[in-house]
């Protein structure tokens, strides 16, 4: 049946989401949010001062305790987002061993080129997917390679299956951009020597803030190994060949944003009342849980990620899959998509859903713990009735 037959054109629905935000980052703050959660904040104050560290220290600390990070993990808070975190691990910590790099959405990607055509590292290999939707073969991992992964594509809507993949016994460090799956997702701490990730993605803190988690076999690493390239003084992580302790006390490389750091600590202490990542992955598992039922009962939606044991919680990617829409060719598709989304924003029914630019064209929403399981409800109707309007032009 073509999609004029299984969707007749629809009224507007009645109910809005209360918050139409369903962007992949930065995210929906969270619920009860407002600026008057920032009335702490240490503006105006040096980053360096007592105080200023302090909340610096905090950020680490509730870190900690809400993730569950063992205790002789290493907790820094780094500049440029999740991507000055992984390129801060890649910079630092690559070089004595070979390195295998899987990707499978457009930020994985961009690891291949910092490995292979930036630092060149020798015996480096890349394992690509063939396709969006899909994961490369987690199988070729070598135990005796550094490894470099995207734990959830952001971009995809695909993510590993879990940590078993990883050798216990590996010799390399494994190093996971983990910054679309952090508080949403189980991270098996003891499978990762280097995790990153962001304050603007699971938590819906600000852009431009990262953080990076190191294992005691990360540490040794950096303390037995000086990289034969330059590097960057943001992304250094050692003096005089010891590491450099101070960062993991809050003494950042370079100035943060103390509005930032008072908004993360509120967005933490937030997460520590639901019972740390727990909490928050419960949240998450039940907005998706909505969204797959949804996807389920209608014919012409589907997810990107074809496998239910690679399909992302957190930036749920869908396309359209009507055959006679898809017959139209991509150009038509791309158009027949932004004008989905489009008709959402223009309704205020939900913000900033769109594909990735470099992802087959669809939907992509974000519904991580600070988004309401009521707006993830709420918004369904509306992408029916935007989808038999579209349809229907």
């Amino acid at each position: 049946m073509t999609a004029k037959n299984t969707c007749a054109l629809r009224a507007k629905p009645v109910i809005k989401p209360q918050n139409p935000r369903f962007s992949s980052g930065p995210t929906s703050k969270r619920p009860g949010w407002s600026l008057s959660c920032l009335e702490g904040a240490l503006t105006g104050r040096s980053h360096r001062s007592k105080e200023a560290k302090a909340q610096l220290q905090r950020v680490i600390d509730l870190s900690r305790e809400t993730l569950g990070i063992p205790a002789d993990y290493r907790i820094g808070i780094t500049p440029a987002s999740d991507t000055g975190a992984v390129e801060m691990a890649l910079w630092s910590l690559l070089g004595p061993r070979p390195v295998d790099v899987f990707a499978w959405e457009s930020f994985g990607k961009g690891w291949v080129s910092d490995v292979i055509d930036e630092l060149k590292i020798p015996g480096a290999r890349k394992f690509i997917a063939p396709r969006y939707g899909e994961l490369p073969d987690l199988s070729q991992a070598d135990p005796a390679h550094d490894i470099v992964f995207t734990w959830n594509g952001t971009t995809s809507g695909v993510r590993v299956p879990g940590g078993d993949w990883i050798p216990a016994t590996r010799e390399g460090l494994s190093i996971c951009d983990a910054t679309s799956a952090v508080y949403a997702m189980p991270m098996p701490w003891d499978k990762l020597d280097v995790t990153t990730y962001s304050w603007q993605k699971v938590l819906g803190g600000e852009a431009q803030h990262g953080m990076i988690v190191l294992s005691p076999r990360a540490v040794e690493r950096l303390e037995s190994h000086t990289p034969s390239w330059p590097v960057p003084k943001i992304f250094r992580l050692t003096k005089k060949g010891k590491l450099n302790e101070g960062f993991f006390k809050g003494e950042v490389i370079n100035t943060c944003s103390m509005l930032c750091v008072a908004d993360m600590l509120d967005a933490l202490e937030w997460a520590k009342s639901l019972g740390g990542c727990k909490g928050t992955i419960a949240r998450t598992e039940a907005n998706f849980g909505v969204v797959s039922a949804w996807v389920e009962r209608t014919p012409w939606i589907d997810f990107l990620a074809k496998d239910p044991a690679t399909r992302s919680t957190t930036s749920v990617c869908l396309v359209f899959s009507d055959p006679e829409l898809n017959a139209r060719g991509g150009e038509a598709m791309a158009a027949f998509a932004k004008m989905v989304t489009t008709l959402l924003a223009a309704e205020g029914a939900a913000l900033d859903c769109g594909a990735y630019r470099d992802a087959p064209p669809g939907l992509r929403l974000w519904l991580g713990a600070t988004v309401e399981k009521s707006d993830v409800e709420a918004v369904l109707p509306w992408i029916e009735w935007a989808y038999a309007t579209a349809i229907s032009e």
